[in-house]
């Protein structure tokens, strides 16, 4: 069971990146994947959730009107892009699964999920 994030780097505001999180091992399809951020000095916070099955999804506050998560279940992938992203959207961000968890109204505690991937770091200059 392996989780695999990439698309991190260096870009300015308001350029579009595009985040993947790569699942071997499993079907990440049936799993809820969650990203998650660590920026410098702050804890882990959960941004954005997808549930299995239906695919709802969550974004909390502070992104939702930014960030989209998407899955190609072909390529048992999940996808997070960042739309107009903001030097405060700097951190590491990290995929988490897990097969028990939903993300109707809430991105589930960091605590929660089960497989994590190694986290891929963003970095959004001014």
């Amino acid at each position: 069971v392996q989780l695999v994030e990439s698309g991190g780097g260096l870009v300015q505001s308001g350029e579009s990146l595009r985040l993947s999180c790569a699942a071997s091992g499993f079907t990440l399809g049936d799993y809820a994947v969650g990203w998650l951020r660590e920026a410098p000095g702050k804890e882990r916070e959960g941004v954005s959730c997808i549930t299995h099955g239906n695919g709802t999804e969550h974004h909390v506050d502070s992104v939702k009107d930014r960030f989209t998560i998407s899955r190609d279940n072909v390529q048992n992938t999940v996808y997070l892009t960042v739309s107009s992203p903001k030097p405060e959207d700097t951190a590491k961000y990290y995929c988490a699964a897990d097969a028990e968890l939903y993300c109707s109204d809430a991105v589930p505690d960091k605590t929660e999920f089960g497989s994590w991937g190694q986290g891929t770091k963003v970095t959004v200059s001014p």
